[in-house]
């Protein structure tokens, strides 16, 4: 072992304070570049919401596998202090790598905006996430562990505190992140264009991974190092294969049964190993409901995200952004966490119910599965709200009239008359065959057909200024606008073209008696300047745009009113989203409840059942589920697509139910232990054949002692 100097600061060793900082660091970087990760493969590099699911799921399942190779390399190789250091440089240049594959302006050759090599974006983010993957899971099962190896004999209170803080410090870090990240999202940067800043929101992760990694080295010289014990899991895994290969080969009726199918290994193995990892096995049995948990757990940073994004974020007078609703949950944990074990727990055991951590984690499972069934209520208001787009060989039409006569229209089975600067209530609807005939016509005017080949599966414009002059515009627009943002477009009155800027976008050579293309921009006040040379000197030429909210699109048809001065008419071509985010604070108070009575009872239950040298493997069993989980949600989301997303709620709300009552099964045939207690006895009975080895006649020696 190599120790340091011990220096101790309120009773605990002064190392701890670099370890919980560390980690604190380590978290707001990880959970940062987490929150992020959906909206940036979503809008940046344009997937679409299955693709994105599945990649993040990908990720966040590698980030659960590598625990596994964090623990073997510390275990066998280069001990916990080495693993940390080597991983943390490896994670660093990771986040490094994601931050720069953000950049716009690197592939951006022709500066209008969008990378023209978009391949080059995805390969550095995937090799980031690689990097990424590997050394925040690699780290994972060392740096507890490091932090419990500080303490002296006789310091378990102060060990058992130091989990507590450590703890609250990963709760902090990804609260904190998560409300940090997202704002810095939303700013907007580049050289050439402007666009969302991804690549200062990916930097600060970053940039906080650099420091979590200089602050863990400065306190090298105040650690306590062991060196490495030996693989135990590799122990574990050779005892194991040898107990089901015996089994195998004696599986005639002339051999005897054994108790325990591990007992088959007690030719090679000795007893105290073949005992330690039967408790570790009754464990790990109990494990395979598990992952099921993590399934629904884990779809707050996807699933849930993009629903986030179909909402209204405005809640009293603050804006949130729908990466934002994630810190609902850390919140909620740093609320909860004491709330249960000072109230909740303690009420219970007055009321004489006996509530063992199996229980615990069964209601854990239970709230998780509700949680589920209120995103799926949430989401059956959400999809009322949401515009019908045309599907398939529909069209839709609305006719725009920005004429001064009234106007009449007919289609095929349905005429609609307009006052002069007015629009049809709502999208028309056709199938692109049946839309066979079009006439304008007015008081005192011939009739006047439409001919124009409309685009199937798209919403079409109808602009009339007379009964003989009309143009068929594309909108462009059949989705709702991404991020919460609002489209707008400019429709020109004038007889000359103008160019419109607006909040930095310039519209340009909207050219008359037509409508621009729809920019996008996010909720609030915008003002716009109008540049055409019809405008006279005196007029005012700078206007501001109504309140946008999110998700919305509107025609701001420019006029001129009687003194020649433009004037803005507003029109809405699809409303803002209505249902507030506030309503998916449910949905996230129910899996936090789930989420503490489920994994902070697990991971101490984990701890308890688990033998002292085995600590390490149950813990990185324990991650192995969380990676599962993130397996299913990729078979789940992938085998079963549907056209609903509230139905993939509820599969996934009863599915977890269904776990939930075969673990209320396995729980109640569970026999709870004491490690130390079985571990006790071998050391009593190890004692007791050592002294009778080296002290065959017991009876004469006490006598001859008695005697000097």
């Amino acid at each position: 072992m190599g120790t340091s100097k011990s220096r101790s600061c309120f009773g605990y060793p002064l190392s701890i304070f670099f370890i919980v900082i560390n980690e604190f660091c380590e978290r707001f970087s990880y959970y940062g570049m987490r929150a992020l990760l959906i909206l940036y493969f979503r809008y940046f590099i344009g997937w679409d919401d299955s693709l994105s699911t599945t990649i993040y799921h990908t990720f966040v399942a590698l980030c659960y596998l590598t625990p596994i190779l964090g623990a073997l390399i510390a275990d066998s190789w280069l001990g916990k202090f080495k693993t940390i250091v080597s991983l943390s440089i490896v994670y660093t240049i990771g986040q490094a790598v994601i931050a720069v594959s953000s950049i716009n302006d690197l592939t951006d050759f022709n500066h209008d905006g969008t990378p023209d090599n978009i391949s080059a974006h995805v390969a550095l983010s995937m090799i980031g996430l690689a990097l990424i993957a590997l050394g925040t899971g690699g780290i994972k099962p060392c740096v507890s562990a490091f932090g419990g190896d500080q303490f002296e004999e006789g310091q378990e209170k102060q060990r058992n505190r130091f989990f507590s803080i450590f703890y609250l410090a990963i709760n902090a870090g990804s609260l904190i992140s998560t409300i940090i990240t997202p704002l810095l999202r939303v700013q907007v940067c580049g050289i050439h264009s402007k666009q969302a800043c991804y690549p200062l929101a990916f930097g600060v992760p970053a940039a906080l991974m650099a420091v979590s990694l200089i602050v863990f080295v400065i306190g090298s010289r105040m650690y306590k190092k062991f060196q490495p014990q030996g693989n135990v899991m590799a122990k574990v895994v050779r005892c194991i294969g040898f107990a089901i290969k015996n089994r195998f080969r004696h599986r005639s009726k002339e051999f005897p049964k054994r108790e325990h199918w591990l007992d088959w290994a007690n030719e090679k193995y000795d007893e105290r190993l073949v005992s330690q990892i039967k408790m570790v096995t009754r464990v790990m049995f109990l494990y395979i409901p598990l992952p099921m948990f993590w399934a629904l757990f884990d779809q707050q940073g996807s699933r849930w995200t993009l629903q986030a994004a179909t909402m209204s974020g405005k809640i009293g007078i603050i804006e949130i952004q729908p990466d934002q609703m994630q810190t609902v949950n850390a919140i909620l944990i740093v609320i909860m966490v004491p709330i249960m074990d000072t109230v909740v727990y303690p009420l219970i055991a007055k009321c004489g119910f006996s509530f063992t951590p199996l229980k615990k984690m069964t209601v854990g499972m239970f709230l998780a599965s509700m949680a589920f069934v209120a995103a799926a209520i949430v989401q059956v208001e959400i999809d009322k709200t949401l515009p019908v787009f045309p599907r398939g060989s529909q069209v839709q039409v609305k006719v725009l009239n920005i004429g001064n006569d009234n106007m009449t229209i007919s289609f095929p089975g349905t005429t609609v008359t307009l006052d002069q600067m007015s629009q049809t209530n709502e999208f028309m609807t056709f199938d692109v065959d049946k839309l066979t005939s079009i006439n304008i016509s007015s008081a005192g005017s011939l009739v006047t057909p439409v001919t124009h080949s409309f685009e199937q599966g798209h919403r079409h414009t109808l602009l009339v200024w007379a009964p003989n002059h009309h143009r068929v515009v594309k909108d462009g627009l059949n989705q709702k606008p991404e991020k919460g943002e609002n489209g707008i477009r400019f429709v020109n009155t004038f007889d000359e073209s103008f160019n419109v800027t607006m909040n930095g976008e310039v519209y340009v050579n909207v050219t008359s008696h037509n409508a621009s293309e729809y920019q996008f921009f996010p909720s609030g006040i915008k003002s716009f300047t109008i540049n055409s040379a019809e405008i006279s000197q005196q007029c005012e030429n700078d206007f501001k745009s109504s309140y946008l909210e999110y998700g919305s699109a509107y025609t701001y048809v420019i006029t001129r009113k009687n003194d020649g001065c433009p004037e803005v008419k507003i029109f809405e071509d699809i409303a803002p989203n209505t249902v507030n985010m506030a309503l998916q604070i449910p949905q996230y108070f129910l899996l936090t409840c789930g989420e503490v009575v489920f994994s902070v009872t697990g991971l101490e239950f984990s701890y308890s059942q688990a033998p002292s040298n085995m600590k390490s493997v149950l813990q990185a069993g324990w991650l192995l589920t969380v990676a599962v989980g993130n397996i299913i949600v990729l078979i789940v989301a992938g085998a079963g697509q549907f056209s609903k997303q509230w139905a993939e709620y509820i599969l996934f709300a009863a599915l977890l139910l269904v776990v939930c009552v075969i673990f209320a099964i396995m729980a109640r045939f569970y026999t709870y232990i004491n490690p130390a207690e079985i571990e006790a006895q071998f050391d009593e009975d190890e004692k007791k054949k050592y002294l009778e080895k080296t002290n065959p006649y017991p009876k004469s020696d006490s006598f001859s002692q008695t005697q000097m």
